[in-house]
């Protein structure tokens, strides 16, 4: 089947060289749209325990093309995403932040770039892509939380046609850092060996009612790990305001020849946030089971509400509780937002010491509505995290952004 998705992607790019000028302006050039991201990004890692502290400063490209569908039965797209980096500010003792690439010598690059292309073919409900992807989906999801994000390569089938059924299917071979040009085999975080693997995955979503869906999803990095996800999201009206209740439950164990070691790890959480004009308040507890940490690809996000902006509080024994605190102004300041919040994570184990962390973050942002700068986005964030077994931060960002549509 991989094989089949692959040559299928081949054929899709291959055939719109052969078509009409007509057929092509139809849906194709018509529905097609492209975009040009500015990111100004500065970032400051603090080390309180001794440590040299990683700050650099960077400006990112991010070129997103994306087509429309050529008319007909079985329609052809095709979409380009090209991605840059320029070094601003950097230095040997302070890089490494994950802005950019660093060379052996310790000097981060002065630029990078890459390329990916996606071609994507409709048949009926049924859309099939194949080439640079970004999944987000509960048991892979690719990071965004640097310059560029990391991209994967492979071959993806989504279908809706079932009411309120959506159905996803695919498979990775290879996965960009996100501040790397080289695509190379898929490994877990933490992993330190040299073999690398391919990536499966399968899923569902079902609307049960207006108010309430839930998902399934199945991924297996081969000869590493293999897991599950069961999630359930309700939303209803309490008062003048409403009540959105998130519950997760992942099962994770090891695959083939478990390359990183035995795995072993269930994790429970919930997230019940009650939003009420501009306010949103959440109140969340997470539990990991097992004798392992919860397993990820490596360098990407973690599907939980703990993926904080440096820990993660997904040890083994780990009981994490949340709190969090969302604010729009759009009452009285437009484009002025505020999100808080502050993780506690305990009885965990991590390489047989005892796992204790917390984590405060705090995010404000703006973007300008009106005047010549209408649409560029300000963003400031600060993260304090401290803990028992990882390096204690203090973590400082600033991100500038402006999206240029460019038709």
């Amino acid at each position: 089947m991989r094989r089949l998705f692959m040559r299928g992607g081949i054929v899709s790019a291959g055939l719109l060289v052969g078509l009409s000028p007509e057929l092509l302006a139809q849906g194709f050039f018509e529905d097609s749209q492209g975009k040009l991201t500015l990111r100004n990004y500065y970032f400051n890692d603090g080390y309180r325990d001794g440590g040299e502290d990683r700050k650099e400063w960077a400006q990112g490209f991010l070129l997103n093309l994306q087509s429309g569908y050529t008319e007909g039965t079985v329609g052809f797209g095709l979409d380009a995403l090209g991605l840059a980096g320029l070094k601003l500010d950097s230095s040997p003792t302070h890089a490494g932040t994950g802005l950019l690439p660093v060379h052996d010598d310790g000097h981060a690059a002065d630029d990078f770039s890459s390329l990916g292309i996606t071609a994507k073919m409709r048949i009926g409900e049924a859309v099939i892509k194949t080439g640079n992807l970004m999944p987000k989906i509960p048991v892979l999801v690719y990071n965004d939380g640097r310059l560029l994000p990391q991209t994967f390569r492979g071959t993806q089938i989504e279908y809706t046609g079932i009411r309120d059924l959506y159905l996803h299917s695919g498979h990775l071979d290879k996965f960009k850092q996100r501040n790397s040009t080289d695509s190379v085999d898929i490994y877990p975080q933490g992993y330190t060996g040299s073999k690398g693997t391919d990536f499966d995955f399968a899923g569902a979503t079902y609307k049960f009612t207006p108010n309430l869906s839930g998902s399934w999803y199945y991924g297996e990095m081969r000869e590493f790990y293999r897991q599950q996800f069961f999630g359930l999201v309700h939303k209803q009206p309490v008062g003048s305001g409403s009540l959105t209740s998130d519950l997760r439950y992942f099962i994770s164990d090891d695959a083939g020849e478990a390359r990183s070691g035995a795995v072993d790890a269930d994790m429970l959480s919930g997230l019940f946030t009650y939003r009420l004009g501009g306010h949103a308040l959440g109140l969340g507890y997470q539990k990991v089971s097992g004798d392992t940490a919860l397993p990820y690809t490596s360098v990407s996000t973690v599907y939980s509400f703990s993926n904080a902006g440096v820990g993660k509080f997904i040890q083994a024994g780990e009981q994490t509780w949340m709190l969090r605190y969302d604010y729009d102004f759009a009452a009285f300041v437009p484009g002025l937002s505020l999100m808080t919040r502050y993780y506690k994570g305990e009885n965990g184990d991590y390489k047989g010491r005892e796992a204790r962390e917390w984590e405060s973050d705090t995010n404000l942002r703006y973007v300008i509505q009106s005047s010549a700068f209408k649409g560029v986005g300000i963003e400031v964030r600060k993260a304090t995290y401290r803990s028992t077994y990882a390096s204690d931060r203090d973590n400082y960002r600033l991100y500038l952004t402006y999206d240029i549509a460019l038709w």
